[in-house]
């Protein structure tokens, strides 16, 4: 029996990275698509289908290109990181939570914390080894602009966790049944879903490749398959900080049909503000996270602490 449940769990944990990988591909497909409609032009639609196959003619050509490597790069690190960055973007849907099949964490929402968190080393260790400037100015930013944002992150995360009591993604199901969090927890969802735009380096947060200044930050060294890398680690984590605002905000109900289109849409969402927002100055998002958001979120956890307190 326990050999059956092991087999059950490893098939239901290839599947979903199967059928991440798989929506990493077409969410890169969706986005191409929406921004050349938000700027009146068409988009990938020539290979295959309606552009169908443009994912997969994409992967074919990033991973069949030379692969180049600086000469005063530290060799070993350079082609490390971007595998590792791969690696804990796909570690991190372990905390998803399965109805049979798979990890039942009682303390899913620490290990989310902890993996994600290490996403700063694989960032410092790609711009560093480089050892070119402008890779090493673009991985300083991202650190500093992912530290900052994951010290309100956990702060907002903190005020969800007294309402529930528990450590489990599974529990926010269970106490969304009659009213979703976002209607009445509705400013500490918003800032958790910029938090969220801040933590994925996306729009209009994303500093890291501020062609103007820094071509194309952390990552400008990277060619072929380790660039391959960390754009699949970058949109994988996309998917999944929609994942998680649907569990937390919008019901999680993860065993209905719905909550995967309410996942789609926020992914939908991020493209959206891709096409729709310029980019922020940087010294405003710094203010944005140390003066505005880590107030607020302290000031609400202690709002929230105390109903805890005073009805429960």
């Amino acid at each position: 029996m326990v050999l059956y449940d092991y087999i059950c769990m490893m098939v239901s944990y290839v599947v979903l990275i199967v059928v991440v990988l798989v929506g990493v591909a077409f969410l890169t497909l969706l986005e191409r698509k929406v921004l050349g409609y938000i700027q009146l032009r068409k988009g990938p639609n020539k290979t295959g289908f309606l552009g169908l196959l443009q994912p997969f003619s994409d992967a074919i050509k990033l991973f069949t290109k030379e692969q180049t490597f600086p000469m005063m790069s530290n060799f070993n690190l350079y082609y490390f990181s971007p595998l590792l960055n791969f690696f804990l973007s796909l570690f991190l849907w372990m905390v998803f939570p399965f109805s049979m099949g798979g990890f039942s964490f009682f303390y899913s929402v620490l290990f989310f914390l902890c993996v994600s968190s290490l996403g700063v080393y694989c960032l410092m260790m790609a711009g560093w080894s480089s050892n070119s400037n402008y890779s090493m100015l673009g991985s300083i930013r991202s650190i500093a602009q992912t530290i900052s944002y994951e010290v309100s992150m956990v702060l907002i995360l903190m005020s969800f966790l007294f309402l529930i009591s528990s450590l489990n993604f599974r529990k926010f199901m269970v106490y969304q049944e009659n009213i979703w969090f976002i209607f009445f927890m509705f400013p500490l969802c918003m800032m958790w879903l910029v938090s969220s735009l801040a933590e994925t380096n996306r729009t209009p947060f994303d500093f890291a490749e501020g062609e103007s200044e820094l071509v194309s930050g952390f990552n400008v060294e990277y060619s072929s398959g380790g660039f391959a890398l960390i754009f699949l680690s970058e949109y994988s984590n996309i998917i999944f900080m929609s994942m998680v605002f649907c569990l937390i905000c919008l019901g999680g109900d993860f065993n209905s049909f719905f909550f995967y289109f309410k996942v789609v849409f926020m992914s939908f969402f991020w493209v959206w503000v891709r096409g729709t927002l310029p980019r922020y100055r940087y010294d405003k998002l710094m203010y944005l996270a140390w003066k505005s958001y880590l107030l607020v979120s302290l000031n609400l956890l202690l709002l929230f602490w105390g109903l805890k307190v005073l009805f429960f």
